[in-house]
C-alpha cells in the first residue's frame, strides 16, 4: 500500500506543499507566493501572519488536490528559509514584530562593533559562524531593543523566539511544542554546535533571554501533531530541517567530500565532512548538516545571497524580462564577445567576502550592450559566485571537486548549467527529483516513521537526469573568472575589502 509523506517548504519568497509517496516522488503539490517587505535599505521582512496563512492554504489545497484526507499521510515534515526570525507573544501566539530575513542587513554596525571588541573568534569556534547580520541572533537582539516593552516581556518569560520552522510548529500544534531541530539551531549564532546546546555565554553577549530559546531536537524525531483544527485530523510531525540542509539529504549527499549546490532566492553549497566539525580558513562556515539519534553529520558551507533573486530583480525590478524562462533563450542569443558582469550584491555580499556595505553593480557595457547581455550577465553571476565558494573551499584543502550535484527552481535551466560546468571546471548532475529541498525532510520524516530503513536505503533512490560536462579550456575559463574578480573588487567597501583577499 502507497504510503505518503507531506512535506510544508516554507521559503524565501513562496509558501509550498508537496505529498511525496514512499519511492519519494512528488505527486501533488500547491504553492503561493508573499509579499517581500523593503522597509529601508538592505532591510527586508516578512508578515509572519502571512506566511503561517499561505502555509495553511497550500497545505490545504493539497490534500484537496489530491483527493487525501489528513489520515492518508504518515507524517509531516517541514523545511524552511533559514535566519530568518520572529519573536511572538506566548499566550496568544502573535508576532510581536515581522519577521526579518535572513537577506536583512540593518544589524551590520552591530555586528561590526562585535567585531572591534575582538569577539570573533569566541562566536566562530562555538558556532562554526562569522560576525554577520545574516544569522539570527542579532536580529533578536535588535527587535528586544526596537519593539516597545519587549524586552521586559522577554524578561518576564512572556515572548517566544523561533526560526520559521519553529514559528510554523507552534501554529500547527496550537502552541503546545516550541521546538527546532540542530541544523536550524546551528544557524542562529548563539548555539554550540559542538555541545548541541544554547551558549550561555553567547546569549548574554547579546543580552537575549534563554527563556526565549526553542528547544533542540534530532531533525528526524517526534515534533508533536498537527491540531485537528488545521487539516481536520491529528497527523505526527516527524521531521525539522534547515531548506540547505534539507537538500542535502534529498540529494543524498552523505559521505564526506559530497558536495551540493541548492540554486534557489540564493545559492548555497555544502560539504558533508562526517563526524568531524571542519574550520575552513577561508571565511566559509561550519553547520550542521543532521541531526539523527543524537549523531551529529556536520558540513562546510558557502552562502551566496542572491541568485535566482537576481533574476527575479530582472523581472520585476528592471522588468527586462517577463519571466525567468525567458533567461534561457536571451543568454543563447548574447553577444559571446561581449564581457559583461553583473555583481549583485543588492544586500551585500556573502561568502567568501561577507561585506554586508557592499552594492551591486553592471559592469563593462558598451554602445551594442542589450537585455541579452544583461540577462546573461546575471545567469553567469551565478556562476562565477559558485566559482568563489569552490575556491575558498579548495584553498581549505579539500579534495578536487569531481562532482557538483545541483537542485533548485533555477536548475531547469540548461544553459544555466552548462556555463556552471564551464566556469567551474567541474561535472554538474542534475538529479530526477529537483525537489530535494522538499524531498530531503520527506526523507527525515519516513526515516523517523519506518517507511525509509537507513540513509543508505534513502541514497539508493538518488537517480540522475543529465550531466553537464566542462566544455571550456582552463585558460578560457580563468580569464573569464578574472573578470568577475575585477569586477567584485570594485564594489567591495573598505571594511570588507580587508576581510578576504581575491587572489
Amino acid at each position: 500500500m502507497t504510503q505518503y509523506l507531506l512535506t510544508i517548504d516554507q521559503g524565501t519568497t513562496s509558501s509550498r506543499a508537496i505529498i511525496f509517496d514512499s519511492s519519494g516522488t512528488p505527486r501533488w503539490q500547491a504553492q503561493r507566493e508573499f509579499r517581500q517587505i523593503f522597509p529601508a535599505d538592505g532591510w527586508v521582512e516578512h508578515d509572519a501572519e502571512e506566511i503561517w496563512a499561505t502555509t495553511l492554504l497550500v497545505c490545504r489545497r493539497v490534500f484537496s488536490d489530491a483527493g487525501l484526507a489528513a489520515a492518508d499521510v504518515v507524517a509531516i515534515g517541514i523545511t524552511n528559509q533559514r535566519e530568518t526570525s520572529i519573536v511572538w507573544d506566548r499566550a496568544t501566539g502573535e508576532p510581536i514584530y515581522n519577521a526579518i530575513v535572513w537577506q536583512d542587513r540593518r544589524t551590520a554596525d552591530f555586528c561590526q562593533g562585535l567585531k572591534d571588541q575582538g569577539l570573533e573568534e569566541m562566536f566562530s569556534a562555538k558556532t562554526g559562524l562569522l560576525l554577520d547580520p545574516y544569522f539570527s541572533a542579532t536580529k533578536i537582539r535588535w527587535i528586544l531593543d526596537n519593539v516597545d516593552g519587549a524586552r521586559e516581556r522577554a524578561e518576564r518569560g512572556e515572548l517566544a523566539f523561533g526560526t520559521v520552522d519553529s514559528f510554523l510548529l507552534w501554529r500547527l500544534t496550537c502552541g503546545k511544542v516550541h521546538a527546532t531541530d540542530a541544523s536550524n539551531a546551528s544557524r542562529t549564532l548563539v548555539f554550540d554546535i559542538k555541545r548541541q546546546c544554547w551558549d550561555t555565554e553567547l546569549l548574554d553577549k547579546l543580552s537575549i533571554p534563554a527563556s526565549l530559546m526553542p528547544e533542540v531536537k534530532n531533525s528526524a524525531a517526534d515534533f508533536g501533531h498537527s491540531d485537528p483544527s488545521c487539516f481536520g485530523e491529528r497527523v505526527p510531525i516527524c521531521a525539522m530541517a534547515g531548506d540547505q540542509q534539507s537538500a542535502m539529504v534529498g540529494q543524498a549527499c552523505f559521505e564526506p567530500g559530497m558536495v551540493k549546490s541548492t540554486y534557489g532566492t540564493g545559492c548555497f553549497m555544502l560539504m558533508n565532512t562526517g563526524a568531524a566539525a571542519a574550520v575552513s580558513h577561508n571565511r566559509l562556515l561550519t553547520t550542521v548538516a543532521y541531526r539523527l539519534d543524537g549523531k551529529v553529520t556536520y558540513a562546510i558551507e558557502g552562502s551566496i545571497f542572491m541568485a535566482g533573486a537576481t533574476i527575479q530583480w530582472l523581472r520585476d525590478g528592471m522588468r527586462i524580462i517577463e519571466s525567468a524562462q525567458d533567461t534561457e533563450d536571451l543568454a543563447e542569443k548574447a553577444d559571446p564577445e561581449q564581457n559583461v558582469y553583473l555583481v549583485p550584491a543588492f544586500t551585500g555580499l556573502g561568502a567568501p567576502y561577507w561585506d554586508p556595505c557592499a552594492r551591486a553593480a553592471l559592469l563593462g557595457m558598451s554602445r551594442d550592450t542589450g537585455v541579452a547581455e544583461i540577462v546573461k550577465a546575471g545567469l553567469e553571476s551565478v556562476a562565477y559566485q559558485t566559482r568563489d565558494l569552490l575556491e575558498a573551499m579548495r584553498k581549505d584543502g579539500t579534495a578536487e571537486l569531481r562532482e557538483l550535484r545541483v537542485d533548485g527552481g533555477m536548475v531547469v535551466n540548461n544553459w544555466l548549467l552548462q556555463r556552471l560546468a564551464d566556469i567551474s571546471g567541474a561535472r554538474v548532475d542534475r538529479p530526477r527529483v529537483s525537489e530535494t529541498t522538499a524531498l530531503g525532510v520527506a526523507y527525515l520524516a519516513g526515516l523517523q516513521q519506518g517507511v525509509f530503513g537507513s540513509l543508505s536505503a534513502i541514497g539508493a533512490l538518488w537517480q540522475r537526469d543529465r550531466i553537464f560536462e566542462p566544455r571550456w579550456s582552463d585558460g578560457q575559463r580563468d580569464r573569464a573568472y578574472q573578470g568577475w574578480l575585477q569586477a567584485v573588487a570594485k564594489v567591495r567597501t573598505k571594511g570588507g575589502q580587508s576581510s578576504h583577499r581575491l587572489s
